[in-house]
């Protein structure tokens, strides 16, 4: 799972982006593929509240799917070292969404978070970017 959050000023009109490709890119019944895009306009929000939200919206929707293990892969260091506890969240604002993102990945068996360059990350990007512009 790619995710990314996208803001028009910080704070400003916010956007997320997420890309689901259950196992690799094969498709399921019927050679139809499971992937799965979301591209939502979330209103006024800082950046990283743009990721938060689009990281939990992501594992919401792999929940549906029915997916059990997960990798997800993000551009925000910021965030992929708080979920990986390697920094404290200390913002009020960022620590509900922090909860939650948790508890939710405490439902797959497994999982792996990743930082990425932005480059590796354009397919989430341009969809919360689009999400922004729709605002």
């Amino acid at each position: 799972m790619y995710c990314d959050g996208a803001c028009s000023g910080n704070p400003g009109r916010a956007g997320i982006g997420v890309v689901i490709n259950p196992a690799g890119g094969k498709t399921g019944h019927a050679g139809k593929s499971r992937e799965c895009r979301i591209s939502e306009y979330i209103g006024i929000a800082t950046n990283n509240i743009a990721e938060y939200s689009a990281l939990i919206k992501g594992l919401e929707a792999a929940r549906s799917m029915g997916i059990r293990k997960i990798k997800i892969f993000l551009d925000s260091e910021l965030l992929v070292k708080q979920i990986n506890g390697v920094y404290r969240v200390r913002n009020e604002r960022l620590i509900p969404l922090f909860n939650r993102a948790k508890g939710i990945l405490k439902e797959f068996e497994s999982c792996k978070i990743t930082h990425i360059r932005r480059e590796k990350n354009k397919e989430a990007d341009l969809l919360a970017r689009q999400a922004v512009g729709r605002g």
